[in-house]
């Protein structure tokens, strides 16, 4: 009897000890990751409360909060609508208003595509984005796959005005609309390529553009995320094949300041940089 007490009171001395022990490297995991606990708590622990209290998805509160926010026929207004609900609601990984200016507002104006392709219209934030910066008589194909989600974009982008001859949304995956660009669409050469879809869709979407032949030498492909969540496959392949040249737009991830993230930069050039 008397060992067991022995044996339980050291057990009982032990424990706090081990406990304390661990609380210094707690305080800083949770220092170290506390914008991704963050990024956590809005993306999926609200998102999944306000899914069940509010009977709506994520995007159509979204849309709900721009319709009550934003002047119809101003994409300017729908853009800064949008960000002052992910900043303030819940998060959206839209490309945001830093990436948004700074990178891919840049390009559209730097390289005035006649032909833009966006892989992963989700709400239309980006189609929004890309339409207003566009040079005139341009043209920009939106692919979204799922169907709610292209609705609620249907609606973003005719909101800020534009028509289906500039801004033309497509439902379906973007690797059963892609080889039916050419024939059902008549687009001979892509110059602008933005992706924004699921990463894992970046690689095997790249090689379906080439092979279809829609990239022409000076052909740009955007594309999203990069570094966090990351496609490591995508950047792996850009960096082997000698079909592109490569620059990574560091930045910060979009409504999360404290959380690195990058874009690719790719354009084409269609033959091997070391032959």
């Amino acid at each position: 009897m008397s060992v067991c007490v022995c044996v339980y009171v050291r057990v009982r001395m032990v424990s706090p000890a081990i406990a304390l022990a661990f609380v210094p490297l707690l305080l800083t995991v949770l220092i170290r990751y506390r914008f991704h606990l963050v990024l956590l708590w809005r993306a999926v622990v609200l998102r999944c409360f306000y899914d069940w209290s509010s009977g709506l998805t994520r995007e159509e509160r979204a849309f709900e909060y721009v319709l009550t926010h934003a002047t119809p026929g101003e994409p300017n207004s729908i853009l800064d609508a949008f960000d002052a609900w992910c900043h303030s609601k819940e998060f959206i990984s839209h490309i945001g208003p830093k990436k948004g200016v700074c990178i891919l507002d840049r390009l559209v104006l730097e390289t005035s595509p006649l032909c833009v392709l966006e892989l992963g219209t989700h709400c239309g934030y980006s189609s929004v984005r890309i339409a207003r910066v566009l040079p005139v008589g341009a043209r920009l194909i939106t692919v979204e796959m799922d169907e709610r989600n292209a609705n609620i974009a249907e609606k973003v982008i005719r909101l800020a005005g534009y028509d289906d001859d500039t801004v033309e949304l497509r439902v379906g995956v973007s690797e059963e609309v892609i080889p039916r660009l050419r024939e059902e669409m008549g687009v001979d050469r892509v110059d602008l390529v933005f992706m924004d879809h699921w990463k894992r869709c970046y690689l095997p979407d790249l090689q379906l553009l080439e092979a279809s032949g829609l990239l022409g030498r000076g052909s740009v492909v955007l594309a999203d995320n990069v570094l966090f969540p990351g496609a490591p496959h995508f950047l792996r392949y850009t960096r082997a094949c000698g079909l592109y040249t490569l620059r990574i737009h560091r930045a910060t991830l979009e409504y999360s300041p404290g959380i690195q993230d990058g874009m690719a930069q790719l354009e084409y050039i269609g033959v091997n940089v070391d032959t």
